[in-house]
Parts: structure tokens; sequence; C-alpha cells
């Protein structure tokens, strides 16, 4: 995984918080990652939120959509096997 800090802050146009897990890794040309946001400030303040990004090979954020190739899935789920509060997180999104 690439390594990021965690906790680190964040700020979007809505609030800011902490990322407070991270599952990442590289591929190629791109870090994929999915986040465990807390927003400390803002009108979301208080919630929890998932984002999932991509980072360049530099490690700035990439403005655009976050895809994940098939053979990219087992490497990020041991990943997300990492961070148990965003697995849990996720697997309410995907559990009856």
């Amino acid at each position: 995984m690439p390594e990021r800090r965690v906790p680190r802050a964040f700020t979007l146009p809505w609030g800011k918080g902490q990322i407070l897990e991270e599952a990442a890794i590289e591929v190629g040309l791109h870090q994929p990652a999915v986040q465990l946001l807390h927003y400390e400030l803002g009108e979301k303040r208080g919630q929890l939120a998932v984002r999932f990004v991509a980072y360049d090979e530099e490690g700035h954020l990439e403005q655009r959509p976050l895809i994940i190739n098939q053979r990219e899935i087992a490497g990020l789920k041991a990943e997300i096997d990492r961070a148990p509060r965003l697995k849990a997180l996720l697997r309410r999104l995907v559990e009856d």
C-alpha cells in the first residue's frame, strides 16, 4: 500500500475533517484508494463517509472518476481488510 499518514486532514466545499482509514494499492500509473472520512466541521459535522479516489504517480489526488480493474480487486480487498471501520461501512453498502 502506498504510505500516506492517517489520520490526516481533508477539506471539501461542504466540510472538513480527518481521513481516519485508507485502503490503497499501487497499479501502474495510479493508486486507487478507498477512504473513511470523518467530518469535524461543516454541514456534515459528526458524520462518517466513504470516498473513492485515485492518486497519480506523484501522490496527487486525481480529478477524475476512480476505476478499479477486476485484477485489482484482490489487492484492494486485502487493504480494506486492514481497515476495520471502513470495511464495516462498506459492508453496509453491499449487504441486504
